[in-house]
């Protein structure tokens, strides 16, 4: 394997980016870390980036070591919504640490900027992260680091500090210069890059947390497909289009509960964990499914009888419905979502972007 003289972390934004191409000016040879969960990354990204920024990039899945942090509760609180976005930091930092020995790499270089972020990026902040993860003169901050303690890349002259940039504050303009600079022609557009921050998503992902009681990555990608409802620890996905119903087969596991309307077009339905629900839970669930097959509808109105498959453990049953959208089983919503996770946050918390 080829040996590398740092690992940056590349989230596919403008900043880290920058540090990647600021530091192969250098001469120096950079593996960049794409990490991805089922809350942000995109993987299928890198091979892009690749030919258009001439990175060396490799994809790391971080995604049960992330829910396994959110089960535990993060240590330094949720932000707006359901993001821990210190605890991520602290998180990656800790991955890419782990893997230094493997790439033959000796240092870290990460895009932040001091004051960029009103919370995760303060000094004091900054230096959690450094503290927690275990990265304290590993992990070097090229855009800002003229503000901060030289590390030992810096100091051993493997880093020429005098290259390194003073950036600070939310602006841009600094940024999209170098980026000229550099002839950069792709610029990355600013956030959107966790969906943890969105209260729409948060709606989704708060329950799977509070009710399933070992969730694991899929779940959450599971509750990332279609219109969710929940009854009880009953949990029901519906799809919304063909996309959806596609996405199911990636994830269905089996003890699942498949739902599909037989005879009409119409939504598929993933009953998680199905085996355990009650047979009352399974008729309202293939009820209210079929409720979003307008066709079944008509027919149900027309007086014809509608008919439900249900596929679990590779085997199939039929249950006999009336399509009916009012039910036990309900869509969460953001305010439930938010008041749980205002009354966790710890005095003097420190998550808040």
């Amino acid at each position: 394997m080829k040996h590398y003289d740092g690992l940056a972390l590349f989230s596919g934004g403008l900043d880290s980016l920058l540090t990647a191409l600021l530091l192969m000016e250098q001469g120096l040879a950079i593996k960049c870390l794409h990490f991805y969960s089922p809350f942000f990354g995109s993987p299928r990204r890198v091979q892009h980036w690749r030919e258009v920024y001439g990175l060396d990039i490799d994809a790391v899945d971080v995604g049960d070591a992330y829910v396994d942090m959110l089960r535990q509760g993060p240590a330094h609180g949720f932000g707006s919504a359901m993001n821990p976005c210190v605890d991520c930091k602290i998180l990656m930092m800790k991955r890419t640490r782990g893997l230094l020995a493997e790439y033959g790499a000796s240092f870290i270089a990460s895009g932040e900027v001091l004051g960029q972020r009103p919370m995760s990026q303060r000094r004091d902040t900054l230096n959690i992260i450094l503290r927690d993860a275990g990265v304290r003169g590993l992990l070097l901050r090229p855009l800002c680091a003229q503000h901060l303690e030289p590390t030992q890349a810096e100091l051993s002259g493997l880093v020429d500090r005098s290259r390194l940039l003073g950036f600070n504050g939310r602006g841009r303009k600094d940024q999209l210069a170098l980026a000229q600079k550099y002839g950069v022609q792709e610029i990355p557009t600013p956030g959107g890059g966790c969906k943890l921050t969105e209260k729409e998503n948060t709606r989704r992902f708060w329950p799977v947390l509070r009710h399933v009681s070992s969730p694991v990555a899929d779940d959450f990608r599971l509750a990332d497909i279609g219109r969710q409802f929940w009854l009880g620890q009953c949990w029901l996905s519906i799809g919304r289009h063909q996309q959806d119903n596609e996405a199911y087969a990636g994830i269905l596991r089996n003890e699942d509960l498949l739902f599909k309307v037989s005879g009409f077009p119409g939504p598929l339905a993933v009953g998680r964990g199905g085996r355990t629900w009650d047979a009352e839970a399974v008729r309202m669930a293939a009820s209210l499914m079929a409720s979003y097959s307008p066709k079944a509808c008509r027919a149900a109105e027309e007086g014809r009888s509608i008919a439900v498959n249900i596929t679990s453990n590779g085997q199939s049953s039929q249950l006999e419905v009336a399509p009916l959208r009012e039910s036990l089983f309900k869509e969460p919503s953001w305010e439930s979502a938010r008041d749980e996770l205002y009354a966790l946050r710890k005095p003097g918390h420190v998550s808040g972007d």
